[in-house]
């Protein structure tokens, strides 16, 4: 079971109404993409409880991941979430994070937070002990595998106040992940009402991320029949993406039979609504005990899914149903039921909620806080977001709707255009229609600056990107 270890409250200024919410709750999705929530217009999945939250809250309709440096893109989005880094910043690919790069759950607990994990951290066994003084079934790992439990007996990790997790302590549990992991949350919270601090829960499904495996009834939810194609599916991917073969993509046969993709997403979204039941227990639990008016909800999503869009399966690609992810904010000084559709990323979130808090940032943060565009809708926000995908894929949106990728793959360099105005599913590749020259040329020269800005490795002006 988890452990609590008392703290010093340090600022009061917290308690105040005026100043922002004393609590954090943060609920981080694996795999989801930013479409699949019913209240935001995707009419084939149930979600009661995140469409409460949207109503609740503000919604960031185009919040984004900035990618990865390897097939396994959950690692980057969550040292990027905790850190307020963004990817080519971060160390050792994200896969683990070093004293230096400061956490948020760090940043809190030094202003007086009780800090509580539960579920996926994708990252080192250490940095999660210098983040959370109290936790419960802890999941070191990127994702439960068939052969080891699946997401219905995964392997767990209880906490450990010397901070070591061996491999050796952990513990297969029966109950389905996302239950496992609300049941620790539920737990904390109705502890946490006797305690005379703040705390920051951190609550990281391992859920939508296969195997596709939903418990009933979700299972019965959705019958493959009843679910629309999107309408970017296709059998097989256009050309080369350099990441054909990545295991995501080798979970099912090719091509993509519109039988396969109705399947894959009739599964995919039964787990999208069980994992909002979980959310639900959450939320009910946080009311039941008094701290839903005064704790600040963060819901998000580490990256997309394609599950049929473009040919694809996986998230090991730059367009909009993998870069785009869910991002719903409410509590204390949020809006109800607005939404922003400034250009966001993932590593905005620490910023913020440090904002909120009246808690002082360290110099290792490098996002920027949504305070403002939250108070304020006619500010612009950011002007660009750029996406990058290993050594082959780059990618770069513009507020205005442009949006460009570049592929090189064995000597093929392959280019794509979209306005996601008239073309928001990507299906229309404009990069060889004269008419667009001048947006290309423009495009080309807004890539490789956002490259060099975030510290890419890649010399995108080599004919072969400098390999």
């Amino acid at each position: 079971m988890y452990r609590l270890i008392p703290v010093l409250l340090l600022v009061a200024a917290c308690n105040s109404p005026q100043e922002g919410p004393v609590n954090v709750l943060v609920f981080y999705t694996d795999d989801q993409r930013f479409s699949t929530i019913g209240a935001l217009g995707d009419e084939d999945v149930q979600t009661p409880n995140l469409d409460a939250l949207v109503r609740r809250g503000t919604v960031f309709t185009h919040a984004h991941t900035m990618g990865g440096q390897h097939g396994a893109l959950c690692a980057p989005s969550r040292s990027m979430l905790m850190t307020g880094r963004p990817l080519f910043r971060l160390h050792a690919r994200g896969d683990s994070i070093p004293p230096n790069h400061i956490m948020m759950p760090e940043v809190l607990a030094e202003s007086g937070y009780m800090t509580f994990g539960t579920g996926k951290w994708h990252n080192d066994r250490s940095s999660f002990a210098r983040a959370f003084q109290a936790a419960d079934n802890i999941f070191f790992g990127g994702m439960h595998w068939p052969n080891q439990g699946g997401h219905e007996a995964p392997h767990l990790n209880e906490f450990d106040s010397t901070g070591a997790y061996p491999r050796s302590a952990r513990r297969q549990v029966e109950g389905y992940s996302s239950m496992l992991y609300a049941d620790a949350a539920i737990d904390f919270l109705a502890d946490a009402r006797t305690m005379d601090q703040p705390f920051f829960a951190y609550v990281s499904f391992t859920s939508p991320h296969d195997p596709r495996t939903p418990p009933e009834p979700y299972a019965s939810w959705y019958h493959p029949d009843s679910v629309s194609l999107p309408p970017n599916y296709l059998p097989e991917h256009p050309f080369d993406n350099g990441e054909l073969y990545v295991r995501d993509e080798r979970l099912r046969e090719h091509p993509r039979t519109e039988a396969i993709v109705r399947e894959e997403l009739a599964l995919y979204y039964g787990m999208i609504s069980e994992l909002d039941a979980e959310i639900g227990r959450v939320m009910d639990a946080l009311e039941a005990n008094g701290q839903l008016e005064n704790t600040l909800i963060v819901v998000a999503g580490d990256n997309g899914l394609a599950v049929g869009s473009h040919g694809l399966l996986g998230k090991q690609n730059l367009y909009e149903h993998s870069m785009r992810v869910p991002l719903i904010m409410a509590g204390p000084g949020v809006p109800s039921n607005e939404r922003r559709s400034q250009l966001v990323y993932i590593f905005d979130i620490f910023p913020t909620v440090a904002e909120y808090l009246g808690i002082a940032l360290p110099p290792t943060v490098e996002g920027e806080s949504l305070r403002p565009i939250i108070e304020d809708p006619q500010l612009p926000g950011r002007g660009a977001v750029f996406y990058a995908y290993r050594h082959f894929q780059r990618g770069v949106r513009t507020t205005d709707g442009w949006k460009h990728i570049q592929y090189q793959v064995d000597g093929t360099h392959t280019e794509q255009l979209f306005d996601l105005n008239t073309d928001p599913h990507e299906t229309q590749n404009l990069a060889t229609d004269s008419t667009y020259v001048a947006q290309l040329h423009e495009l080309r020269e807004l890539l490789m600056t956002e490259s060099v800005y975030w510290s890419d490795p890649l010399d995108l002006t080599a004919p072969n990107w400098g390999r």
